[in-house]
């Protein structure tokens, strides 16, 4: 897949054009967007999605269009999972719901531009060093199994702002107990302090930073071309913050999201690790040649394996919930 360089340019032109947009026309002066709002706006970015990709298949075929989407859905999917622990740290740090959009927006700039540099950091290596497959595969699976053992997303989030880097922020820089409008510092009798919302943009871009290394992994497992992986990542992030305010209360109900997610995972490490034994040039393993037997897994089929693992894990969660409910309903009824 050849990108020229204009091309790029062009594209990121394209995607920074799209966040200026969206925060001088939603995000500058603080309000807590509706419902109506959010599904229109997040319906927009997803359209805006899917013409991007068939504009990819019609420019450089098929395969190269079928990965983007098989990408920009898997990237949708773990965003969403994010999203909740999104959700825990603005409300252990009490963010009013006004102020929301602007965190969101920065945390995503903030996710964009690291996964931006993973990104280019990891064309490097896989071009130079084929075996990363291996380990790319094995620690995606690692991963799936990690997460599904957890008891819930506060498994998550504990790990996204409890963190030593945050805490040594809070003892280090004078921090207010109060938020000041949407600013990120003030002066208070003379001296600069940092508001708590300041901490919380921290508490967002640490955990991006977590969250990338499983992210970066996973679509490299899905293509290797630096373009799609940019662009999946980017246009799986353009409507986050419309998606956080959409969802809202649905969170909660998904179950099952992270369950589907560690097959999603563990599927892609198993692809990887096949496809590290078809270029494998490691010594030890086949004498360095080639390992022809291996499975090689079509990008069509991850694609279907991906959008029926989420399907199933989104119904089978409203089921659990809407079943929950009802039983709890009926308990109390009784009693």
């Amino acid at each position: 897949m050849s990108v020229d360089l204009w091309i790029w340019a062009a594209t990121i032109a394209a995607i920074i054009a799209f966040f200026v947009f969206d925060f001088y026309t939603h995000v500058r002066i603080p309000h807590a967007p509706t419902i109506k709002e959010s599904a229109w706006w997040s319906a927009f970015y997803i359209a805006v999605s899917i013409v991007f990709g068939i504009g990819v298949w019609i420019v450089w075929g098929s395969t190269h269009g079928t990965e983007f989407f098989a990408g920009y859905v898997t990237e949708k999917a773990l965003s969403v999972d994010n999203l909740f622990v999104f959700l825990i740290i603005m409300s252990s740090f009490a963010v009013p719901r006004e102020f929301q959009q602007k965190v969101l927006t920065i945390g995503v700039v903030i996710a964009l531009v690291m996964r931006g540099i993973f990104i280019a950091l990891g064309a490097a290596v896989i071009e130079e060093f084929s075996w990363v497959f291996y380990i790319f595969g094995a620690f995606l699976i690692y991963t799936a199994w990690k997460l599904s053992r957890e008891k819930g997303h506060e498994d998550e989030a504990e790990e996204g702002y409890d963190n030593a880097f945050l805490r040594f922020v809070q003892r280090v820089l004078p921090t207010t107990d109060q938020y000041h409008g949407d600013r990120f510092s003030v002066v208070l009798n003379g001296k600069r302090f940092i508001t708590p919302l300041a901490i919380v943009i921290l508490a967002i871009g640490s955990a991006d930073l977590l969250f990338a290394f499983d992210s970066i992994p996973a679509i490299y497992g899905l293509t290797q071309e630096p373009y799609i992986v940019f662009t999946a990542n980017a246009f799986a992030l353009m409507g986050l913050r419309q998606l956080y305010f959409l969802l809202g209360g649905l969170l909660e109900r998904l179950v099952y999201l992270s369950a589907g997610l560690a097959f999603i995972l563990g599927f892609i490490g198993l692809k990887l690790i096949f496809h590290a034994m078809h270029v494998n040039e490691l010594s030890f393993i086949n004498g360095g040649e080639h390992i022809s037997w291996a499975p090689e897994i079509p990008t069509w089929l991850s694609l279907l394996v991906i959008i029926g693992t989420i399907a199933i894990a989104a119904v089978a969660s409203l089921l659990k919930t809407r079943a929950d409910a009802r039983n709890a309903a009926v308990e109390t009824s009784a009693h």
